[in-house]
């Protein structure tokens, strides 16, 4: 598979929701309902688990038992108090600055026409919604390839952005809330029709589901589990690969996707042999974080080469691949000899473990 290189704003500049008013749909709020919260933390928890990940980050409580409560939905919507991310495509308008980014948010009314999705409710009873708005309707340009890495600094200002741009930058609501929305997003625009039948199907579940009005049958977004790994060898070294997609310099660990009836460990054992050749152990589980470009969960793991082993990649995928100290990763990274992957990746935090301190460089 291509390797992940895998302060809150207000709604509109200047126009904050504010309290909920009288009427407000509410959903009850309970203690460890925030994703964020419940995770917070060092870097890395006691099981040596990494917290934070950019886009594994939220504070919605994503109301599932709303989905199918029509009423409840067209109160919300109904309810200016309401906020709705607008997506071109898999970008959004962000408002940068020197202290972040914020998602540009809008009330119901000023949404455009499009598949609807909804992603939950803060602490405060305000619900937000996502639109697939039509392609254009922001102005939106091409997004950043496989491999590449955001401007640094993002220059100030409103205007379009994706999450690989973004991600970072963005609060925990907000984080959470383009992640989902991408993702949903996605998955619509490319599962228009019904597998059995062919018939085109209609969004259900508040944007979560899509049913065939021919057979009823009900079709959910896929999700693609990719295993992502650090391998180090016996000299706690860690190994670095090319892909022949990226950009010349790029380095990252390995990964691939999780095959049908294939568990995670196997897969991670198979991608490190075909890929580098090389036969690992000691597997250990590190975290995961949503990669919605477009529909990969990214499974992040540390393995161990034991021994002396030669690495030989496969020269299709990967066209090369070294072990690394963490001397010479940053003499590497400082002389520009290798980009590491951003910050927004699961990629850059494991790396980032097992060198032990803020990464050098610039992505």
């Amino acid at each position: 598979m291509n390797r992940a290189s895998p302060g809150e704003h207000s709604a509109t500049p200047g126009d904050a929701p504010g309290p909920p008013r009288p009427g407000t749909p509410r959903w009850p709020k309970g203690p460890g309902d925030s994703v964020t919260g419940a995770l917070a933390g060092e870097a890395e928890n006691a099981e040596g688990v990494l917290t934070g990940l950019a886009l594994a980050r939220s504070s919605l409580d994503r109301a599932t038992v709303r989905r199918d409560d029509e009423e409840w939905l067209a109160a919300a919507w109904a309810d200016e108090g309401t906020r709705v991310l607008v997506l071109d495509g898999a970008q959004a308008l962000v408002s940068f600055g020197a202290d972040g980014a914020g998602l540009v948010l809008v009330p119901p009314g000023r949404a455009p026409e499009g598949v609807r999705f909804l992603l939950g409710v803060d602490e405060a009873g305000v619900v937000y919604f996502a639109v697939a708005g039509p392609r254009g309707g922001l102005k939106a340009g091409p997004l950043p390839g496989p491999g590449t890495g955001p401007e640094q600094p993002p220059a100030p200002g409103v205007r379009p952005a994706g999450l690989r741009e973004v991600g970072v930058l963005l609060g925990d609501r907000d984080a959470g809330m383009f992640t989902e929305a991408v993702a949903l997003a996605n998955w619509h625009a490319t599962h228009t029709h019904c597998p059995r039948d062919g018939t085109p199907t209609e969004p259900i579940s508040a944007g979560h589901a899509r049913r065939c009005p021919a057979d009823g049958s009900e079709h959910f977004p896929r999700v693609d589990p990719a295993v992502i790994m650090l391998v180090t060898d016996d000299d706690d070294r860690c190994l670095l690969a090319h892909n022949r997609s990226w950009p010349p310099r790029r380095v990252s660990i390995l990964a691939g996707f999780v095959e049908p009836g294939e568990s995670v460990e196997h897969a991670l054992i198979r991608e490190v042999r075909e890929e580098t050749g090389l036969a690992v152990t000691a597997l250990h589980y590190v975290g995961s974080q949503p990669w919605p470009m477009p529909r990969s969960l990214m499974l992040g793991f540390r393995a161990h080469a034991p021994g002396t082993q030669e690495i030989t990649v496969d020269g299709e995928e990967i066209a090369e691949a070294r072990w690394f100290t963490r001397d010479q990763l940053r003499a590497a990274v400082l002389t520009k000899e290798v980009l590491l992957p951003p910050p927004v990746s699961i990629a850059h935090r494991i790396i980032e473990s097992w060198y032990g301190a803020a990464l050098p460089g610039s992505w």
